[in-house]
């Protein structure tokens, strides 16, 4: 089949080539996978007396009241709440956009993927986040 010594080296430079492209990639994915499962993101209220924390998939995993939600009222609090909330998961959002696009690049269709993913799942831009600060 291959006539030309030259022409099977070039094949073969092109394979090995392909394949290390390919491990290289797949150890990028790996350590990205890795990166987005420990992320968090934090934000506060801009009066500072509602604070809320999300873990890697936006669930809330820590909440702090300041003293002074005890002299409001208990709606104005759960709004701060969930604005306060929802901003975290904003503020996740960019950091897995930041995060995949270091790890892959902008343009390459997995980090883009990975990206509407997190912002499907997440961001809400019909709802609040002006509410709180990151």
């Amino acid at each position: 089949m291959w006539t030309d010594e030259a022409a099977l080296d070039a094949a073969r430079r092109r394979v090995d080539d392909w394949e290390a492209t390919i491990a290289e990639r797949a150890t990028r994915t790996t350590a990205l996978t890795r990166e987005l499962a420990a992320l968090t993101a934090t934000a506060r209220s801009p009066d500072g007396a509602v604070e809320a924390t999300v873990d890697a998939a936006g669930a809330l995993v820590d909440l702090r009241l300041d003293e002074r939600v005890r002299n409001q009222p208990a709606a104005r609090t759960a709004d701060q709440v969930l604005a306060t909330a929802r901003a975290a998961q904003a503020e996740l959002v960019r950091r897995a956009v930041t995060t995949t696009e270091a790890a892959l690049g902008a343009d390459d269709p997995v980090a883009r993927a990975v990206v509407e993913s997190y912002a499907r799942r997440l961001h809400r831009p019909d709802e609040g986040g002006a509410g709180a600060a990151r």
